[in-house]
């Protein structure tokens, strides 16, 4: 009975929707309802297709068409748009019924990730990451960089909706047409796809950065090393970047992975796990990182704290060396008539000797305490 009142309520809303679309077709000069919206989603609509029984259909070329057979339950929509504006998403949420605030996130970069549902619709934001190759790591390299997907799965279409330069889905597409037996579990296997695509490249981006680590790890306790530690400071802050990307969307993923839904079926919440198992292990890994490099941070900071105790014992040990002969100096400068030693035939030389004898006892004793 739920699902034959969805269905009315579907339909009705569709009558709608399309209804709305005939009369922009009009207002549209006789032109092609396709060309009245892909044109207006010009620059950034990347690529659409109706997919019925896991296969894109190709014979629907029309826009129209498609959109007309999703709604009648002859398969599902899956759009694609990069960095679209406000006006744009507002088209593609009158198509689709989507929710303003869905909307209003969805046309704003820099979302934390998270899972909404508005009614039969889920609205997805993941953080995507990229890791940024380098010569050699400095305190001003960029080393995490980070874009976002945001997800709009409901009945019968599936809307992605990216930001930023490294944020792309390359091949995605393609390589779930190669798996039509996915596909045709609905538009749950896409939302699935785009879930696993984000979290591999967590894991391989966290093997990057793993690297890194090492090297720093190694350079930091090598002689001098601390002096590289603004280095250390950079590094922690590219991993609290991938840190803010794959810790809030554990939660989520847990649901997607537990919660029963429509549009996901159980055979795909089982693949569901298998992300969860993995962005489990990133998520670890990265609290390892920060703490690994808080330790070196630490590290580094004691070695300076170690430097500077050993340059301040090493400059009073020659202070108290030369203190001796300035001493015996200034006695002798004072120019008093009555000095004996002034009149003697040698007292030069003696004098001379003497503080050339206190000063190297002074310094090989300084130097079996290490302070030289």
């Amino acid at each position: 009975m739920a699902g034959r009142r969805w269905d009315r309520r579907w339909e009705v809303g569709a009558t709608r929707r399309m209804g709305k679309v005939f009369a922009r077709r009009a207002a549209a000069d006789g032109h092609p309802l396709d060309e009245a919206v892909t044109g207006k989603l010009e620059g950034a609509l990347v690529d659409w297709g109706l997919y019925r029984d896991g296969e894109r259909d190709h014979r629907v070329s029309s826009y129209t068409e498609a959109l007309a057979r999703a709604r009648h339950g002859q398969g599902f929509v899956w759009i694609g748009l990069f960095q679209p504006t406000a006006h744009q998403l507002a088209i593609i949420g009158e198509e689709f019924g989507l929710h303003p605030l869905a909307l209003e996130d969805a046309s704003e970069a820099h979302q934390r990730p998270k899972l909404e549902r508005y009614g039969d619709t889920l609205f997805a934001v993941f953080k995507t990451v990229t890791y940024v190759p380098h010569r050699d790591l400095t305190a001003t390299s960029e080393v995490v960089a980070t874009g976002e997907v945001m997800v709009f799965c409901g009945p019968g279409f599936v809307v992605t909706v990216r930001h930023g330069e490294h944020s792309e889905l390359t091949g995605l597409r393609q390589d779930l047409e190669k798996e039509p037996h996915r596909l045709a579990t609905g538009p749950g296997a896409v939302l699935h796809a785009i879930a696993d695509h984000v979290v591999d490249r967590y894991l391989e981006v966290a093997d990057a950065v793993q690297a890194d680590i090492d090297l720093i790890e190694t350079a930091m306790f090598s002689p001098r090393g601390w002096r590289g530690i603004d280095r250390v400071y950079q590094l922690k802050r590219e991993v609290l970047e991938l840190k803010r990307a794959v810790a809030p969307l554990t939660g989520p993923m847990r649901a997607l992975s537990t919660l029963r839904n429509p549009l996901i079926a159980d055979e795909t919440r089982n693949y569901f796990r298998d992300v969860d198992d993995h962005l489990q292990r990133v998520k670890e890994q990265v609290i390892s990182f920060d703490e690994l490099l808080s330790s070196i941070l630490q590290a580094g900071l004691a070695q300076v704290q170690v430097a500077e105790n050993e340059d301040m014992r090493r400059i009073s040990a020659w202070v108290a060396i030369l203190a001796v002969p300035t001493m015996i100096a200034g006695i002798y400068g004072m120019n008093f008539d009555y000095m004996p030693e002034l009149h003697e035939k040698y007292a030069y030389f003696v004098v001379l000797g003497a503080m050339a004898t206190a000063c190297t006892v002074l310094y090989r004793l300084f130097k079996r305490n290490h302070w030289l």
